[in-house]
């Protein structure tokens, strides 16, 4: 266990060291600033509430015709690009904890009942499942007699 944990200290420390000075992540903003934590938490989930409140609107709107992706493909991206922007604006990540809750929300309540629809495969009638295996079993002999023919007729001439 000690190895292990010895292990796992050396791997995350020739991480760190690996790692490039320039990130792509986005900075986290300062405890003095007025998007600190608790305020910025708050702030974000009410902007959030506000793009569900539209998104939901829209989706009541609907004729329950919500499992047509061509009729709620436009609200559904628009609320993910109200949660996308809206966690730019706060500095924070996305896909985060809250926007996910709230697509999951989403998918819950609108999109419960949708599923592909696939037609179901059965097996045909006897009589068309006999003709579709006896057919080739016939017409196998009927061709290698032809192949046989044929190719006994081009040695007599050569």
């Amino acid at each position: 266990m000690a190895a292990r944990l010895r292990l796992l200290l050396a791997l995350l420390a020739l991480g760190t060291s690996l790692l490039p000075r320039e990130t792509l992540a986005q900075p986290l903003p300062t405890t003095d600033s007025p998007k600190s934590e608790g305020r910025m938490v708050d702030s974000y989930e009410a902007s959030a509430q506000l793009c569900w409140a539209e998104y939901k609107e829209c989706m009541d709107s609907l004729e329950k015709d919500w499992c047509n992706w061509t009729v709620i493909s436009m609200p559904y991206s628009s609320l993910r690009d109200c949660l996308e922007v809206e966690a730019e604006a706060f500095s924070l990540g996305f896909p985060n904890p809250l926007a996910e809750r709230i697509i999951f929300e989403t998918h819950q309540l609108h999109f419960a009942n949708c599923s592909q629809e696939q037609p179901t495969f059965c097996d045909p009638p006897e009589d068309v499942l006999l003709a579709m295996i006896i057919a080739p079993i016939c017409l196998i002999p009927f061709f290698v007699t032809l192949v046989v023919w044929r190719s006994k007729g081009t040695e007599v001439k050569a």
